[in-house]
């Protein structure tokens, strides 16, 4: 990765387990860091640390608590993969409402070879014009994930605010739409209020043939409830890019599922060549800004 122009000395790390981090960390003043927990245990025995920017969006793997308490800022990354994680949204919707995942099998199985006509039917396919989408987080990915939907044709909704500001027009409570959507696309953060906010009793709540897509965190939907209601037909299907431990080294219930209707991508939404590019050069600009005095994209 290009250096900051304001490094002194610059040490990159491959990968970083946390037991190294003192070790690695104990004379820096800047740390660039993305998944690697920085919480008060380390941040005490790293008394030289002023800057953790931070090569993502989100931060809850950062005790942003002691930083604050303790004069160390914290910068991330925004609006970098406002393109990306929308058309993956859109890869994920598109595959499971036409039932990619069936066909590619029918065919891959013989199913058309051995069709008494031009085209081979089976699983059903559906549209997205004209049906329902629900999107809950109205960050720029949101608002982007909802701007490609009406290109589709789609009536377009957000879920009401968690933290209680005054709804939109275009905003309904979060029951509501579960209830009425055909698809329900995650884009909020991970907080101790959103922890666990798709359960049971939400799943059951939703239309048997709508699909889930979470492209935001895993911690937000209840995994075993998922991978039991994909199994019974609660729900017509769901799109992972994210699980609540990752890499999920000691499995995970979605990671059992052997489903056309289930998709998992291996948390790469945000990745394309584009994005990655974009995601550096402002990751170097926060660092620079942080040294010239005028700190920018500061994690309140």
């Amino acid at each position: 990765m290009r250096r900051p122009r304001c490094a002194l000395e610059y040490v990159e790390f491959d990968h970083s387990a946390p037991e190294q981090l003192i070790e690695r960390l104990h004379s820096a003043t800047v740390a660039i860091t993305n998944k690697v927990p920085l919480r008060a245990a380390e941040l005490t025995r790293l008394p030289q640390l002023r800057l953790i920017a931070l090569a993502a969006t989100g931060y809850d793997c950062i005790d942003v608590a002691h930083c604050r308490a303790n004069g160390i800022a914290v910068s991330n990354i925004r609006n970098y993969a406002v393109h990306a994680v929308p058309e993956h949204v859109f890869a994920l919707v598109l595959a499971l409402r036409r039932n990619l995942l069936s066909y590619r099998a029918l065919v891959r199985e013989g199913g058309w070879q051995r069709a008494p006509q031009y085209c081979a039917f089976g699983a059903p396919l559906r549209d997205l014009h004209g049906s329902l989408l629900a999107i809950v987080g109205r960050g720029s990915i949101g608002r982007a994930t909802a701007a490609l939907g009406l290109s589709f044709g789609m009536q377009v909704l957000f879920a009401r605010s968690l933290r209680g500001r005054a709804a939109e027009q275009d905003e309904r409570p979060l029951p509501e739409l579960l209830a009425a959507a055909d698809v329900i696309s995650l884009h909020c953060p991970l907080t101790d209020t959103s922890r666990g906010l798709i359960g049971e009793s939400q799943l059951r709540s939703m239309k048997r043939e709508a699909l889930l897509i979470n492209t935001a965190r895993g911690g937000l939907v209840d995994e075993r409830a998922l991978a039991t209601a994909l199994r019974e037909g609660w729900i017509g299907g769901a799109g992972f890019d994210v699980l609540s431990v990752e890499p999920p080294r000691d499995g995970n219930p979605l990671l059992e599922l052997d489903l056309p209707k289930f998709l998992l991508t291996p948390h790469i939404a945000w990745a394309s060549t584009e994005t990655m590019e974009r995601l550096a050069d402002q990751l170097i600009e926060n660092v620079d800004a942080w040294a010239q005095g005028t700190p920018r994209n500061l994690v309140s």
